[in-house]
């Protein structure tokens, strides 16, 4: 249920970013939707790979190289997925990147850890 949740959540992250800046875009939320689950699998059997062969510059940089390894599987998506989620970019990546991991973090913090307290 977690990860339907954080799909749907990335899903919505995708619309507003597209919503704010001209190079990412994305056709609906149906894409959305498609580029968040693509995103998830790629997480799951890609960053752990990059991470690893990343490892001595991700300690160097104190883990801000993960950030880079954001980047680079949202334009792995934006590859996959053709025209319907274009992402204009690194930089535009690098951002994105930015701005899911701190929103997740956010809603992380203030949604779903007191609603597992409640429990």
């Amino acid at each position: 249920m977690r990860w339907i949740i954080g799909i749907i959540i990335n899903a919505v992250l995708f619309l507003a970013i597209a919503g704010y800046f001209e190079g990412f875009e994305v056709s609906g939320f149906g894409s959305a939707m498609i580029a968040s689950l693509i995103l998830s699998i790629l997480n799951v059997l890609v960053k752990p790979i990059l991470i690893i062969l990343t490892l001595p510059v991700t300690i160097l940089t104190l883990g801000l190289f993960l950030f880079v390894i954001n980047a680079i599987t949202l334009q792995i998506t934006d590859g996959i997925m053709g025209s319907s989620f274009e992402i204009d970019g690194f930089g535009m990546a690098l951002l994105a990147s930015v701005i899911l991991a701190l929103v997740n973090l956010v809603i992380q913090k203030a949604v779903i850890e007191p609603m597992k307290e409640k429990k």
